[in-house]
Protein backbone atom coordinates (compact mmCIF):
# COMPACT_ATOMS: atom_id res chain seq x y z
CA UNK A 1 0.00 0.00 0.00
CA UNK A 2 1.31 3.48 -0.88
CA UNK A 3 0.73 6.44 1.47
CA UNK A 4 -0.61 9.81 0.33
CA UNK A 5 -1.12 13.23 1.97
CA UNK A 6 -3.51 13.10 4.89
CA UNK A 7 -2.41 9.64 6.01
CA UNK A 8 -4.97 7.80 3.88
CA UNK A 9 -3.50 4.86 1.94
CA UNK A 10 -4.01 4.65 -1.80
CA UNK A 11 -4.33 1.19 -3.39
CA UNK A 12 -1.46 0.25 -5.68
CA UNK A 13 -2.23 -0.38 -9.29
CA UNK A 14 -1.70 -3.82 -10.82
CA UNK A 15 1.20 -2.54 -12.91
CA UNK A 16 2.98 -1.13 -9.83
CA UNK A 17 2.61 -4.44 -7.99
CA UNK A 18 4.12 -6.33 -10.95
CA UNK A 19 7.07 -3.95 -11.16
CA UNK A 20 7.69 -4.09 -7.38
CA UNK A 21 7.48 -7.87 -7.32
CA UNK A 22 9.91 -8.18 -10.22
CA UNK A 23 7.40 -9.00 -12.88
CA UNK A 24 8.68 -9.17 -16.45
CA UNK A 25 8.85 -6.12 -18.62
CA UNK A 26 6.47 -7.75 -21.07
CA UNK A 27 3.81 -8.16 -18.41
CA UNK A 28 4.35 -4.59 -17.30
CA UNK A 29 3.79 -3.32 -20.83
CA UNK A 30 0.76 -5.55 -21.25
CA UNK A 31 -0.85 -4.06 -18.15
CA UNK A 32 0.33 -0.51 -18.79
CA UNK A 33 -3.21 0.78 -19.56
CA UNK A 34 -4.38 -0.62 -16.23
CA UNK A 35 -1.40 0.87 -14.41
CA UNK A 36 -2.24 4.35 -15.56
CA UNK A 37 -5.51 4.51 -13.62
CA UNK A 38 -7.09 2.46 -10.85
CA UNK A 39 -10.48 2.78 -12.61
CA UNK A 40 -9.27 1.28 -15.92
CA UNK A 41 -10.69 -2.16 -15.14
CA UNK A 42 -14.08 -0.74 -14.29
CA UNK A 43 -14.09 1.39 -17.45
CA UNK A 44 -13.13 -1.57 -19.63
CA UNK A 45 -15.87 -3.71 -18.12
CA UNK A 46 -18.39 -0.94 -18.70
CA UNK A 47 -17.39 -0.71 -22.35
CA UNK A 48 -17.73 -4.45 -22.77
CA UNK A 49 -21.21 -4.35 -21.23
CA UNK A 50 -22.28 -1.51 -23.55
CA UNK A 51 -20.89 -3.36 -26.54
CA UNK A 52 -22.79 -6.48 -25.51
CA UNK A 53 -26.00 -4.51 -25.14
CA UNK A 54 -25.48 -2.97 -28.58
CA UNK A 55 -25.04 -6.39 -30.16
CA UNK A 56 -28.11 -7.62 -28.33
CA UNK A 57 -30.20 -4.75 -29.65
CA UNK A 58 -29.00 -5.42 -33.18
CA UNK A 59 -29.90 -9.09 -32.84
CA UNK A 60 -33.34 -8.18 -31.52
CA UNK A 61 -33.92 -5.79 -34.41
CA UNK A 62 -32.83 -8.45 -36.91
CA UNK A 63 -35.14 -11.03 -35.33
CA UNK A 64 -38.09 -8.66 -35.16
CA UNK A 65 -40.49 -9.33 -38.06
CA UNK A 66 -41.98 -6.44 -39.99
CA UNK A 67 -45.79 -6.25 -40.03
CA UNK A 68 -47.69 -6.71 -43.27
CA UNK A 69 -47.19 -3.62 -45.43
CA UNK A 70 -50.84 -3.21 -46.37
CA UNK A 71 -50.47 0.39 -47.51
CA UNK A 72 -47.61 -0.30 -49.92
CA UNK A 73 -49.05 -3.50 -51.36
CA UNK A 74 -52.49 -1.90 -51.79
CA UNK A 75 -51.10 1.16 -53.60
CA UNK A 76 -48.81 -1.08 -55.63
CA UNK A 77 -51.69 -3.29 -56.80
CA UNK A 78 -54.02 -0.35 -57.43
CA UNK A 79 -51.60 1.67 -59.54
CA UNK A 80 -50.54 -1.46 -61.48
CA UNK A 81 -54.13 -2.14 -62.48
CA UNK A 82 -55.08 1.47 -63.22
CA UNK A 83 -51.89 2.91 -64.72
CA UNK A 84 -50.43 -0.15 -66.46
CA UNK A 85 -53.25 -2.57 -67.29
CA UNK A 86 -55.74 0.29 -67.75
CA UNK A 87 -53.56 2.25 -70.20
CA UNK A 88 -54.63 0.67 -73.50
CA UNK A 89 -58.22 0.28 -72.31
CA UNK A 90 -58.47 3.99 -71.48
CA UNK A 91 -57.02 4.81 -74.88
CA UNK A 92 -59.79 2.86 -76.60
CA UNK A 93 -62.58 4.13 -74.34
CA UNK A 94 -61.96 7.88 -74.47
CA UNK A 95 -63.14 9.64 -77.67
CA UNK A 96 -60.50 10.10 -80.32
CA UNK A 97 -61.51 13.76 -80.69
CA UNK A 98 -60.25 14.44 -77.16
CA UNK A 99 -56.83 12.93 -77.86
CA UNK A 100 -55.96 13.23 -81.59
CA UNK A 101 -53.58 10.72 -83.15
CA UNK A 102 -50.79 13.32 -83.40
CA UNK A 103 -50.98 14.02 -79.64
CA UNK A 104 -50.39 11.81 -76.57
CA UNK A 105 -53.34 9.61 -75.65
CA UNK A 106 -54.85 9.31 -72.18
CA UNK A 107 -52.97 6.02 -71.89
CA UNK A 108 -49.69 7.88 -72.40
CA UNK A 109 -50.49 10.13 -69.45
CA UNK A 110 -51.25 7.01 -67.42
CA UNK A 111 -47.83 5.66 -68.41
CA UNK A 112 -46.12 8.92 -67.38
CA UNK A 113 -47.76 8.68 -63.95
CA UNK A 114 -46.68 5.03 -63.70
CA UNK A 115 -43.07 5.98 -64.46
CA UNK A 116 -43.09 8.37 -61.47
CA UNK A 117 -45.20 6.48 -58.90
CA UNK A 118 -43.74 2.98 -59.33
CA UNK A 119 -40.09 3.95 -58.64
CA UNK A 120 -41.28 5.85 -55.57
CA UNK A 121 -43.14 2.78 -54.27
CA UNK A 122 -40.11 0.57 -54.98
CA UNK A 123 -37.91 2.92 -52.97
CA UNK A 124 -40.41 2.84 -50.08
CA UNK A 125 -40.41 -0.95 -50.29
CA UNK A 126 -36.61 -0.97 -50.07
CA UNK A 127 -36.74 1.31 -47.02
CA UNK A 128 -38.89 -1.22 -45.15
CA UNK A 129 -36.86 -4.23 -46.22
CA UNK A 130 -34.60 -5.89 -43.62
CA UNK A 131 -32.16 -6.70 -46.42
CA UNK A 132 -31.26 -4.19 -49.10
CA UNK A 133 -28.92 -3.84 -52.04
CA UNK A 134 -25.92 -1.50 -51.77
CA UNK A 135 -27.10 2.07 -52.17
CA UNK A 136 -25.28 2.57 -55.49
CA UNK A 137 -26.85 -0.62 -56.92
CA UNK A 138 -30.28 0.56 -55.79
CA UNK A 139 -29.83 3.94 -57.47
CA UNK A 140 -28.60 2.38 -60.72
CA UNK A 141 -31.50 -0.12 -60.70
CA UNK A 142 -34.08 2.65 -60.29
CA UNK A 143 -32.43 4.75 -63.02
CA UNK A 144 -32.42 1.82 -65.47
CA UNK A 145 -36.03 1.03 -64.54
CA UNK A 146 -37.13 4.60 -65.37
CA UNK A 147 -35.14 4.59 -68.63
CA UNK A 148 -36.69 1.30 -69.75
CA UNK A 149 -40.22 2.36 -68.83
CA UNK A 150 -39.73 5.66 -70.68
CA UNK A 151 -38.45 3.91 -73.80
CA UNK A 152 -41.46 1.64 -73.63
CA UNK A 153 -43.77 4.64 -73.26
CA UNK A 154 -42.79 6.02 -76.67
CA UNK A 155 -42.82 2.72 -78.55
CA UNK A 156 -46.02 1.48 -76.94
CA UNK A 157 -47.76 4.79 -77.61
CA UNK A 158 -47.09 4.58 -81.37
CA UNK A 159 -47.94 0.86 -81.56
CA UNK A 160 -51.28 1.30 -79.84
CA UNK A 161 -52.16 4.39 -81.89
CA UNK A 162 -51.58 2.28 -85.00
CA UNK A 163 -54.60 0.20 -83.95
CA UNK A 164 -56.83 3.00 -85.24
CA UNK A 165 -55.15 2.63 -88.63
CA UNK A 166 -55.72 -1.13 -88.85
CA UNK A 167 -52.53 -2.45 -87.23
CA UNK A 168 -52.93 -6.06 -86.04
CA UNK A 169 -50.94 -7.13 -83.00
CA UNK A 170 -51.23 -10.82 -83.77
CA UNK A 171 -49.11 -10.33 -86.91
CA UNK A 172 -45.44 -9.43 -87.15
CA UNK A 173 -44.46 -5.92 -88.26
CA UNK A 174 -43.66 -6.91 -91.87
CA UNK A 175 -46.84 -8.99 -92.22
CA UNK A 176 -49.19 -6.19 -91.15
CA UNK A 177 -51.36 -4.97 -94.04
CA UNK A 178 -50.71 -1.29 -93.28
CA UNK A 179 -46.92 -1.83 -93.05
CA UNK A 180 -45.89 -4.33 -95.73
CA UNK A 181 -46.75 -2.05 -98.68
CA UNK A 182 -44.93 1.05 -97.39
CA UNK A 183 -42.60 2.80 -99.82
CA UNK A 184 -39.68 3.07 -99.57
CA UNK A 185 -39.17 -0.26 -97.89
CA UNK A 186 -36.66 1.27 -95.47
CA UNK A 187 -39.68 2.66 -93.61
CA UNK A 188 -40.49 -0.91 -92.60
CA UNK A 189 -37.06 -1.15 -90.99
CA UNK A 190 -37.87 1.98 -88.98
CA UNK A 191 -41.08 0.39 -87.68
CA UNK A 192 -39.19 -2.78 -86.79
CA UNK A 193 -36.68 -0.63 -84.88
CA UNK A 194 -39.57 0.99 -83.03
CA UNK A 195 -40.94 -2.47 -82.20
CA UNK A 196 -37.50 -3.54 -80.95
CA UNK A 197 -37.28 -0.55 -78.60
CA UNK A 198 -40.80 -1.22 -77.36
CA UNK A 199 -40.89 -4.99 -76.91
CA UNK A 200 -37.25 -5.94 -76.30
CA UNK A 201 -34.92 -3.18 -75.09
CA UNK A 202 -37.60 -1.28 -73.19
CA UNK A 203 -38.96 -4.40 -71.50
CA UNK A 204 -35.49 -5.67 -70.48
CA UNK A 205 -34.46 -2.34 -68.96
CA UNK A 206 -37.87 -2.05 -67.30
CA UNK A 207 -38.41 -5.49 -65.81
CA UNK A 208 -34.92 -6.75 -64.86
CA UNK A 209 -34.41 -4.05 -62.17
CA UNK A 210 -38.06 -4.47 -61.14
CA UNK A 211 -37.71 -8.19 -60.38
CA UNK A 212 -34.24 -7.69 -58.88
CA UNK A 213 -35.67 -5.28 -56.30
CA UNK A 214 -38.63 -7.57 -55.55
CA UNK A 215 -36.34 -10.57 -55.07
CA UNK A 216 -33.99 -8.61 -52.80
CA UNK A 217 -36.96 -7.54 -50.71
CA UNK A 218 -38.24 -11.13 -50.64
CA UNK A 219 -34.87 -12.42 -49.37
CA UNK A 220 -35.39 -10.46 -46.15
CA UNK A 221 -38.94 -11.71 -45.49
CA UNK A 222 -38.09 -14.64 -43.21
CA UNK A 223 -38.83 -15.17 -39.53
CA UNK A 224 -38.38 -17.81 -36.84
CA UNK A 225 -41.58 -16.74 -35.09
CA UNK A 226 -44.50 -19.09 -35.65
CA UNK A 227 -46.96 -16.29 -34.90
CA UNK A 228 -45.80 -14.38 -38.00
CA UNK A 229 -46.11 -17.28 -40.45
CA UNK A 230 -49.56 -16.35 -41.74
CA UNK A 231 -51.22 -13.71 -43.88
CA UNK A 232 -53.83 -11.31 -42.49
CA UNK A 233 -57.24 -11.02 -44.14
CA UNK A 234 -56.40 -7.96 -46.30
CA UNK A 235 -53.36 -9.79 -47.69
CA UNK A 236 -55.50 -12.74 -48.75
CA UNK A 237 -57.86 -10.35 -50.56
CA UNK A 238 -54.94 -8.77 -52.45
CA UNK A 239 -53.39 -12.05 -53.63
CA UNK A 240 -55.91 -12.61 -56.46
CA UNK A 241 -55.66 -9.14 -58.10
CA UNK A 242 -51.91 -9.10 -57.57
CA UNK A 243 -51.39 -12.54 -59.14
CA UNK A 244 -53.73 -11.69 -62.01
CA UNK A 245 -51.80 -8.49 -62.75
CA UNK A 246 -48.48 -10.34 -62.82
CA UNK A 247 -50.06 -12.78 -65.28
CA UNK A 248 -50.76 -9.80 -67.55
CA UNK A 249 -47.24 -8.48 -66.96
CA UNK A 250 -45.58 -11.79 -67.86
CA UNK A 251 -47.69 -12.51 -70.95
CA UNK A 252 -47.99 -9.02 -72.43
CA UNK A 253 -44.41 -8.12 -71.52
CA UNK A 254 -43.08 -11.43 -72.91
CA UNK A 255 -40.85 -11.89 -69.86
CA UNK A 256 -41.67 -15.50 -68.98
CA UNK A 257 -37.97 -16.50 -68.78
CA UNK A 258 -37.20 -13.66 -66.37
CA UNK A 259 -40.29 -14.46 -64.30
CA UNK A 260 -39.68 -18.22 -64.07
CA UNK A 261 -36.03 -17.63 -63.15
CA UNK A 262 -37.13 -15.27 -60.34
CA UNK A 263 -39.80 -17.69 -59.14
CA UNK A 264 -37.43 -20.65 -58.90
CA UNK A 265 -34.81 -18.48 -57.18
CA UNK A 266 -37.47 -17.58 -54.61
CA UNK A 267 -38.44 -21.24 -54.22
CA UNK A 268 -34.80 -22.28 -53.74
CA UNK A 269 -34.36 -19.57 -51.11
CA UNK A 270 -37.47 -20.76 -49.25
CA UNK A 271 -36.17 -24.35 -49.14
CA UNK A 272 -32.71 -23.18 -48.07
CA UNK A 273 -34.06 -21.04 -45.23
CA UNK A 274 -36.36 -23.83 -44.12
CA UNK A 275 -33.28 -25.89 -43.16
CA UNK A 276 -32.36 -23.05 -40.81
CA UNK A 277 -35.88 -23.14 -39.32
CA UNK A 278 -36.70 -19.79 -40.89
CA UNK A 279 -40.04 -19.33 -42.62
CA UNK A 280 -41.72 -16.66 -44.73
CA UNK A 281 -43.43 -13.83 -42.90
CA UNK A 282 -46.70 -12.26 -44.07
CA UNK A 283 -45.04 -10.05 -46.71
CA UNK A 284 -43.01 -12.92 -48.13
CA UNK A 285 -46.05 -15.20 -48.17
CA UNK A 286 -48.03 -12.56 -50.04
CA UNK A 287 -45.38 -12.11 -52.73
CA UNK A 288 -44.74 -15.85 -53.11
CA UNK A 289 -48.46 -16.64 -53.25
CA UNK A 290 -48.98 -13.96 -55.91
CA UNK A 291 -46.19 -15.41 -58.06
CA UNK A 292 -47.50 -18.95 -57.59
CA UNK A 293 -50.95 -17.86 -58.76
CA UNK A 294 -49.31 -16.09 -61.72
CA UNK A 295 -47.50 -19.26 -62.76
CA UNK A 296 -50.77 -21.22 -62.60
CA UNK A 297 -52.60 -18.61 -64.71
CA UNK A 298 -49.82 -18.55 -67.32
CA UNK A 299 -49.96 -22.34 -67.59
CA UNK A 300 -53.74 -22.25 -68.10
CA UNK A 301 -53.41 -19.44 -70.67
CA UNK A 302 -50.82 -21.35 -72.70
CA UNK A 303 -52.82 -24.59 -72.52
CA UNK A 304 -55.95 -22.79 -73.76
CA UNK A 305 -54.23 -21.28 -76.81
CA UNK A 306 -51.82 -24.15 -77.44
CA UNK A 307 -53.32 -25.15 -80.81
CA UNK A 308 -54.02 -21.65 -82.18
CA UNK A 309 -52.32 -21.69 -85.64
CA UNK A 310 -52.10 -17.89 -86.08
CA UNK A 311 -50.59 -17.22 -82.66
CA UNK A 312 -48.30 -20.21 -83.07
CA UNK A 313 -46.90 -18.56 -86.18
CA UNK A 314 -46.18 -15.28 -84.40
CA UNK A 315 -44.66 -16.99 -81.32
CA UNK A 316 -42.54 -19.86 -82.70
CA UNK A 317 -40.05 -21.80 -80.63
CA UNK A 318 -40.14 -23.77 -77.43
CA UNK A 319 -41.44 -20.98 -75.20
CA UNK A 320 -44.95 -20.19 -76.40
CA UNK A 321 -46.66 -17.46 -74.36
CA UNK A 322 -49.12 -15.39 -76.47
CA UNK A 323 -49.77 -11.74 -75.64
CA UNK A 324 -53.31 -10.81 -74.49
CA UNK A 325 -53.40 -7.92 -76.97
CA UNK A 326 -52.52 -10.27 -79.82
CA UNK A 327 -55.42 -12.47 -78.73
CA UNK A 328 -57.65 -9.36 -78.58
CA UNK A 329 -56.90 -8.16 -82.12
CA UNK A 330 -57.22 -11.71 -83.51
CA UNK A 331 -60.35 -13.02 -81.77
CA UNK A 332 -62.19 -10.02 -80.32
CA UNK A 333 -61.74 -6.82 -82.33
CA UNK A 334 -61.87 -8.69 -85.65
CA UNK A 335 -65.47 -9.73 -84.85
CA UNK A 336 -66.65 -6.13 -84.42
Amino acid sequence: MAAVAGGRPRPETLGAILRREGGGAGLSRAFKPLAQSPLSCETSLRKLKLKGKSKGLKAMRAARTAPFHLDLWFYFTLQNWVLDFGRPIAMLVFPLEWFPLNKPSVGDYFHMAYNVITPFLLLKLIERSPRTLPRSVTYVSIIIFIMGASIHLVGDSVNHRLLFSGYQHHLSVRENPIIKNLKPETLIDSFELLYYYDEYLGHCMWYIPFFLILFTYFSGCFTASKAERWMPGPALLLVAPSGLYYWYLVTEGQIFILFIFTFFAMLALVLHQKRKRLFLDSNGLFLFSSFTLTLLLVALWVAWLWNDPVLRKKYPGVIYVPEPWAFYTLHVSSRH
